[in-house]
């Protein structure tokens, strides 16, 4: 007799695996969107970490893995077909996670019912057959999806996009930012001031210092909105975008009154227990930033606009199956009415700082060009060299850009615009 699904060992990560996928590829969610849902009836915490993983992996791989799938079909399954999702997993765990066949075939079969499972099972069989002779392998880097690579071949060169594929390749490493420049007993490559950059075999939260509250996780390009506003020297700050709260704890750290703002409960109590955590202060506001309205300007505003976020594709590999020229158009939009109702929030001599972390340039160089053209009290103020952390350099009109070939042999950063601009009198 054949062992009830709910009885089969794994199977109800891969279940959550698969509605993950589902929700990318079908309904443009992303991961951290779609996990709630997803892994709700997963009481593990380890089994929903590999229900991610599993999916990640999917999605980072999917290029490679739909054409070994396709070099074993009469004819091409649809992409969004279940036997495909089925197979993708089960190739993705024996390929990238090293999950034995049997274990792999186990799990996927389940996903799917009647002819398709006889299908999954063939194909998974030729595929592996493939493997073993030889005959079919991974590339050595995931391939950047169609879409994404012909559109940032055509902005950055084609150097920029082989460098994305190898940086979507490897886990990215740990970027720490500390409160002080006291760094304890942690080891790692500093490239900044309060910076700490490690591959550790521990979790975060077992890292000495985490408890006391001397570090946050934030990755290096991420850390440089708020190097570019100094030390505060008591001066005010609205942090717009705030949460999770790694610039507001930056800039609290550096002397600054900070006002953080953000529209997201669920993560506002996150950016509070941050907070907590590290014995920083800040005064902390849920609103809809198009409805807001602060009592008078401030000496600064730091706008980390909503964005595409294809930047953080090292991360979240979801973003390049959920984002195309439609979703950047909007995210454009969002951005230009952010910077327009913000930029009077400044003080005249004050500091806007526009960050967004994306690699499309409509979302940065582009987005900048025409608020200067709208706002003629306002211009670059320039970005040094020694204001960046090591081996990265300003643009020629001294904004920030980081790309998928910044720092690639540190372990790369994530992709950010950034402009730091001063509004006149």
């Amino acid at each position: 007799m054949n062992e009830p699904n709910n009885k089969i060992p794994g199977l109800a990560t891969r279940q959550s695996a698969i509605r993950l996928l589902d929700a990318v590829c079908r309904r443009g969610e992303t991961l951290d969107q779609a996990m709630p849902a997803a892994t709700g009836k997963l009481g593990n915490p380890s089994d929903k970490a590999l229900a991610h993983n599993i999916a990640a992996n999917v999605l980072r791989w999917m290029t490679a893995l739909d054409a070994m799938i396709d070099s074993a079909t009469r004819n091409r399954l649809a992409d969004d077909a279940k036997p495909r999702m089925a197979l993708r997993i089960a190739l993705a765990q024996v390929l990238i996670l090293d999950t034995p066949q049997h274990a792999a075939i186990s799990t996927a079969l389940p996903l799917v019912h009647g002819g398709p499972r006889r299908l999954v099972h063939g194909v998974f069989s030729t595929v592996m057959r493939g493997v073993e002779s030889g005959a079919l392998k991974l590339p050595e880097y995931p391939e950047i999806p169609g879409e994404t690579l012909d559109r940032w071949t055509h902005n950055w060169g084609e150097e920029v996009a082989l460098a994305a594929n190898a940086a979507w390749a490897s886990p990215a490493p740990l970027d720490l930012s500390f409160r002080t420049d006291d760094t304890g007993s942690l080891e790692g490559l500093s490239l900044a001031p309060k910076h700490l950059r490690m591959l550790p075999a521990l979790p975060v939260t077992g890292l000495a210092g985490f408890d006391e509250g001397q570090f946050w996780v934030q990755d290096l390009a991420a850390s440089i909105p708020a190097r570019l506003l100094g030390e505060g020297k008591d001066r005010t700050i609205f942090d717009l975008c705030a949460a999770p709260g790694g610039k507001t704890m930056q800039l609290a750290s550096n002397g600054w009154k900070v006002i953080s703002v953000d529209n997201n409960a669920r993560r506002m109590e996150r950016f509070q227990d941050n907070l907590r955590r590290t014995g920083l202060e800040a005064e902390q506001v849920i609103a809809d930033l198009m409805q807001w309205q602060p009592a008078e300007p401030a000496d600064a505003v730091l706008l980390d606009a909503p964005c595409s976020a294809t930047g953080i594709f090292r991360r979240h590999p979801d973003v390049l199956h959920c984002i195309g020229a439609r979703q950047i158009a909007d995210r454009a939009e969002t951005q230009r009415a952010l910077l327009d109702r913000t930029a009077p929030w400044v003080k005249p001599g004050g500091t806007l700082v526009y960050a967004v972390c994306s690699l499309e340039p409509e979302e940065g160089e582009e987005q900048i060009e025409a608020f200067l053209e709208r706002h003629g009290n306002f211009a670059i103020d320039p970005v040094t060299a020694d204001e960046l952390p090591q081996g990265m350099s300003p643009t020629g009109n001294g904004c920030v850009r980081t790309l998928p070939t910044t720092l690639a042999e540190q372990g790369h950063v994530d992709g950010f615009f950034i402009a730091r601009l001063i509004r006149g009198s």
